[in-house]
């Protein structure tokens, strides 16, 4: 599929589980979403394939020239890990002191979404699992490759990165950091995610407390 429009991230990760229900994957599976436009998207492939869905919690601190611009991401763990994107940092001129004080900030950011959506519950056990990362698209990638280093340090069996759209390049940059990486649609030229949904509104809070709540319940046996 190249150059496609989903309806929404529901119909996205619709298609998304198809494909990896297709996969076959072998249990135990742990489905882990990108808030907040990750989690519509995750809930379906969760529901699909009747795993736990959980958070993968993480935040971009950008350049202070170019907010949009990841210098590092900071990502929700016992303890939290900082993941920084040295040649971009220091072409950005920015040092670590700048970092470390944006990512206190985000960290602050991270917990509310966790009480909030989560209630403080302990964050389901990855180790030996293959653990599906889930998010409504990839650009750049410099978040995602964040999370994905991140989340080796829990030792999951195998992670598959599942995207419904990214650039061809950067799919292929994120083999290094993933299993696996299984995206639907690859379109060029790419110039931004929302271009390749017809609905792709901002999601709120709310929507995201609903997604978890359709999605399979966390399964307490899991381990």
């Amino acid at each position: 599929m190249r150059g496609a429009a989903f309806t929404d991230r529901a119909e996205a990760g619709r298609a998304l589980a198809e494909r990896l229900v297709a996969m076959a994957i072998a249990p135990p599976i742990v489905v882990l979403a990108l808030p907040r436009g990750g989690v519509p998207v995750a809930a379906e492939v969760a529901r699909a394939l009747g795993a736990p869905l959980d958070l993968l919690l993480v935040r971009k601190i950008g350049s202070p020239w170019q907010p949009e611009l990841a210098v590092a991401a900071v990502v929700d763990g016992d303890p939290p890990d900082l993941v920084v994107d040295e040649l971009t940092s220091r072409l950005s001129g920015v040092d670590r002191d700048y970092i470390d004080r944006q990512a206190r900030k985000e960290l602050q950011e991270i917990r509310r979404r966790r009480q909030l959506y989560l209630s403080g519950r302990v964050p389901v056990p990855v180790a030996g699992a293959t653990v599906i990362v889930v998010d409504d698209g990839v650009a750049t990638g410099t978040t995602v490759r964040a999370a994905l280093k991140a989340l080796q340090r829990r030792h999951p069996g195998r992670v598959v990165l599942a995207v419904p759209v990214a650039p061809s390049d950067t799919v292929a940059e994120l083999q290094h950091e993933a299993d696996e990486v299984v995206c639907l649609s690859q379109p060029e030229p790419f110039h931004a995610i929302g271009l390749h949904y017809i609905d792709f509104h901002q999601v709120p809070d709310s929507e995201v407390l609903a997604a978890l709540a359709a999605a399979a319940p966390p399964d307490p046996t899991h381990r």
